[in-house]
């Protein structure tokens, strides 16, 4: 069931944080195209696995400060001395594979450029460039990952991304509204259909 706050009715995952209610009102299921934020949003996602989405989200300017604005072009050029700046980094995860997989992840996104696509259109094929809107009825009902999900997890791997995997990417294309999982009660699914 949706809870109301704020003369609001919405998905219930954001309880009464003030930073996770605003981050579901304004952004999540937004449909983002720019190509610096869906990587951004992407290296993020992948830092979440195993940890709560409200970590992450308390923890992002320290990471956009750390990952120098999340510039693929600047990722992509770091070496042993940032890494051990970045494990260093208490403001962030300090997890190695992850840090190490952002930067591999730079470096298939740089590729992926030269390659002639974009980030948005590679990620967005795997929904034929729209928005799937769904229409639960609790967050409980919501999958895990699904078909599209597990396609970009492979395309993306097959690239040279890390951390993807078809559980971060359903997340991630909940976040970037290529899917709208705001349960059918929530003021967010009409506004965003």
């Amino acid at each position: 069931m949706p809870s109301v706050s704020n003369k609001q009715t919405r998905c219930t995952w954001p309880g009464e944080d003030p930073l996770y209610v605003a981050y579901h009102d304004e952004e999540w299921g937004v449909p983002e195209h720019d190509d610096r934020a869906l990587y951004e949003k992407l290296i993020l996602d992948g830092f979440q696995a195993g940890l709560s989405w409200i970590t992450i989200l308390r923890k992002r300017e320290n990471f956009r400060s750390a990952f120098h604005g999340f510039e693929p072009e600047r990722i992509a050029r770091y070496g042993a001395k940032d890494v051990a700046r970045l494990m260093a980094d208490a403001g962030i995860v300090r997890n190695r594979a992850k840090i190490e997989g952002a930067v591999a992840s730079a470096k298939a996104y740089l590729a992926l450029v030269e390659s002639g696509q974009t980030l948005d259109q590679f990620l967005w094929q795997f929904t034929d460039g729209r928005t799937l809107h769904n229409r639960w009825r609790t967050w409980k009902e919501i999958p895990p990952q699904s078909a599209e999900s597990v396609a970009m997890s492979k395309a993306l791997k097959a690239e040279g991304f890390k951390f993807c995997g078809p559980t971060i990417c359903y997340a991630f294309m909940q976040a970037v509204g290529m899917v709208n999982d705001h349960v059918a009660g929530c003021f967010r699914y009409q506004q965003l259909k």
